[in-house]
């Protein structure tokens, strides 16, 4: 394993890859951040500067510049077979939809897998894990991403178990394999690798100087319940249309099936087949995203949200909302609550 206890006259070598779908936020976070650690804390305090424990460098296919989604041109230094054996790779954000392929899959999926059978630690950050789950380095594990795309790659790979809870996952040999939730969750990302690789000290001075924070929470309460995957069945889609004006309605998952024709049993079946959910946890969506909406734009009180969207007994409206927010309504309207 490359990446373990390094004397300090040693930076690691860590590789961020980049493709023109690579989000430059990201990517330019993590090589300033890592490249501070070691140097920054010493000169605001006017000590002498260690030498740096990481060496971050941008890596492309090919090497050449590229011009990132803004149209800004960038220049990598250098290509993926000028760095054949990374102490640490990243993997930064991609600015793609959930349904939109990855760039240079396959030249990048060869030298991720051969850089992590080479002792490398790998890791991606928010929608990176699109390409880290194409590589077949996360099957069979745990992982996590942005909570927009744990259904997606749920969905191409079953074998791996997306934690849409979690903003970190650690898996694979060693730990070697870490993804990372939400954007931001780069704080937690980088918090956790200084912390392992340079030690907790280090991690406690970057959290200093860059105010940053963990995410004990998870990524939940931030999270827009996804409401099933995309489908082409005609009967459902309708189905799904009156759910959205009647979620609030008493059973409202017996008035999806006669409104279908079909009888109950068949509807739940195609229902689930079509978009992966039962009519009840689609009805539930439905009811929880209207609830968070009415909590961060009214002062209603919370039993009469719970009867707004369709739920007559606010006690079983609000443990449904901490099993599937993460936390409870009254703490959800406190930090999102929007002022005028």
């Amino acid at each position: 394993m490359n990446a373990t206890a390094t004397p300090p006259h040693k930076p690691l070598l860590v590789t961020v890859l980049a493709t023109p779908q690579t989000g430059t936020a990201g990517t330019f976070i993590i090589m300033d951040l890592l490249a501070a650690v070691g140097l920054l804390w010493e000169t605001l305090h006017g000590e002498a500067p260690q030498l740096p424990r990481f060496q971050p460098r941008l890596v492309t296919v090919d090497g050449k510049p590229y011009r990132d989604f803004h149209g800004v041109l960038i220049e990598p230094h250098g290509s993926v077979a000028d760095f054949p054996s990374p102490d640490i790779v990243m993997v930064p954000e991609l600015a793609i939809g959930p349904f939109e392929a990855v760039m240079d899959m396959a030249p990048l999926g060869e030298w991720i897998r051969g850089a992590y059978q080479r002792g490398a630690m790998v890791a991606s950050l928010c929608s990176g894990s699109m390409l880290l789950s194409e590589t077949g380095l996360l099957d069979g594990e745990e992982a996590t991403s942005h909570w927009g795309y744990c259904d997606v790659i749920q969905a191409r790979h079953p074998s791996i178990k997306m934690r849409r809870d979690r903003v970190l996952v650690l898996a694979g040999d060693g730990h070697r394999l870490i993804t990372a939730g939400g954007f931001s969750s780069w704080h937690d990302l980088l918090l956790y690798l200084v912390g392992r690789v340079a030690g907790q000290e280090e991690a406690r001075r970057l959290a200093k100087l860059f105010l940053l924070d963990w995410h004990t929470e998870g990524q939940l309460p931030f999270a827009a319940l996804t409401v099933g995957r995309r489908h082409d069945d005609p009967l459902v889609t309708a189905a799904q249309i009156w759910a959205a004006d009647n979620y609030a309605n008493v059973n409202p998952v017996a008035a999806m099936a006669a409104e279908s024709g079909l009888t109950e049993r068949s509807f739940l079946r195609r229902f689930r087949r079509a978009t992966g959910q039962s009519p009840l946890d689609y009805v539930q969506t439905l009811r929880i995203e209207e609830a968070k909406q009415l909590l961060e734009t009214t002062s209603m009180p919370f039993d009469d949200v719970a009867a707004e969207v369709g739920y007559n007994e606010p006690s079983a409206f609000r443990h449904l909302f901490r099993r599937l927010v993460g936390i409870t309504p009254s703490v959800y309207r406190r930090r999102h609550q929007r002022t005028a």
